[in-house]
């Protein structure tokens, strides 16, 4: 029998009536809170994932409907959009595995850690940035020298890359953002700053929920799949830190990815 714990109605309970010897019963009472909110996010995320990808598999379909009257010009377009919404799918299913696959590395989280060079990973996490800026925003980098941090190249370049990058989609052209690698208190810090909007209050603790957008319109547009802070949050815990929000509404944002002191290494 399952049921949730008496005065408590978050943890869930699971009771087994055993019975053994001679007229002898054991009765065993387990928690499987974990168990069962992890079978309840499967569910939600399924189901979330699906109805992501049902948008432009939809507009796939009505394309190739139309593909079949259309005359050369006509397809070239269709042709465009097609590809544009095909490549939306691929993203989303290539981030629903990437956060698939952070998941199950949490019980391992020593595995495949090295000293990276956050100088060199940092830079190229600009550069990408302001390649998908094309000249629209403005970048500053502030990178503490000679300090760089035990962990997995790869998964910490795919959330500081999530980070800098949603600062470009989500901010106006002629904004600045600020990128920031520096030790407060022994602890490492990756901040990406922006002078957009900003985010309202009610918003900011569903962040990092899996395709939550705060404009699901403008963030489909700007090719977000809904899934990027999500693995940026799932990264951080990779390597025992813990992802910082901070917003005001018309003054901007900041996102801090804050890593512990042993993790902190010192360049040779």
């Amino acid at each position: 029998v399952e049921f949730p714990a008496p005065g408590n109605e978050k943890i869930r309970l699971q009771s087994q009536m055993i019975p053994y010897g001679r007229d002898s019963r054991l009765l065993i009472i387990r928690d499987i809170t974990q168990t069962h909110d992890m079978e309840r996010l499967r569910g939600e995320f399924i189901a979330a994932a699906s109805h992501e990808l049902r948008t432009p598999l939809t507009v796939i379909t009505g394309y190739l409907e139309t593909l079949q009257h259309a005359d050369k010009a006509q397809a070239r377009k269709i042709t465009a959009a097609m590809l544009e919404q095909a490549r939306r799918m691929e993203s989303i299913i290539a981030d629903t595995l990437a956060l698939a696959r952070l998941e199950s590395l949490q019980t391992h989280k020593d595995h495949g850690r090295a000293v990276v060079a956050i100088d060199a990973l940092v830079r190229a996490v600009v550069a990408e940035a302001k390649a998908l800026s094309g000249g629209r925003h403005s970048f500053t980098a502030r990178i503490q020298p000679q300090t760089d941090l035990l962990g997995i190249e790869s998964e910490l370049y795919s959330a500081f890359a999530n980070l800098v990058c949603n600062a470009v989609r989500h901010t106006p052209a002629g904004s600045a953002i600020t990128v920031i690698w520096q030790t407060k208190e022994r602890k490492a810090r990756f901040i990406v700053a922006d002078n957009g909007p900003g985010i309202a209050t009610e918003h900011i603790a569903r962040l990092t929920e899996r395709f939550y957008r705060v404009d699901p319109g403008r963030s489909r547009e700007q090719g977000g799949t809904g899934l990027g802070l999500a693995i940026v949050e799932q990264v951080v815990r990779h390597h025992d830190g813990r992802l910082l929000i901070e917003s005001t509404p018309g003054a901007g944002s900041r996102f801090i990815c804050e890593f512990p002191a042993h993790l902190t290494k010192t360049a040779l």
